[in-house]
């Protein structure tokens, strides 16, 4: 993936560096891309983001790899799933009742903040020198919504 994006030019020390280089190179990715997400996960959360949400996220790098990992696979229970589903399916239907459109919304947030997680998960994960290739793009993104 490139970035398009503002240029800024760093001079960093030659070990971290070659810090960048290995991870790149371990994760098939240009040190650009790695420096970037690097960044971008050690930035705080965009200020809209929901306070508990952003002391979630913030607390994922903390996390030993085996904790993020299980972190990255962590999504909505297959009832909480198909409950999603079959809510959004009637909501096409029919006039959804009070209860139904809240728990609607409940699940949606909930799928919301676990994608979130996931994503600052493998993000961490590629900062530490991880491939996850395997667990992003379309099919990734299939399994975690199925």
């Amino acid at each position: 993936m490139a970035y398009h994006g503002e240029s800024v030019s760093v001079e960093l020390p030659a070990p971290i560096f070659r810090r960048l280089q290995q991870i790149a190179e371990v994760t098939h990715r240009s040190v650009e891309e790695v420096l970037a997400t690097t960044i971008d996960a050690a930035l705080p959360p965009a200020p809209n983001v929901p306070v508990e949400v952003a002391d979630d996220l913030a607390s994922l790098a903390v996390f030993s790899d085996a904790a993020l990992w299980s972190a990255a696979q962590l999504a909505l229970s297959p009832e909480q799933q198909r409950h999603l589903s079959q809510l959004s399916q009637d909501g096409k239907m029919r006039q959804l009742t009070a209860a139904e459109d809240a728990e609607l919304t409940q699940l949606i947030d909930a799928y919301d903040r676990a994608v979130l997680r996931r994503a600052k998960a493998l993000a961490l994960l590629a900062q530490r020198g991880y491939d996850i290739s395997a667990h992003v793009g379309p099919s990734a993104s299939a399994d975690a919504c199925a």
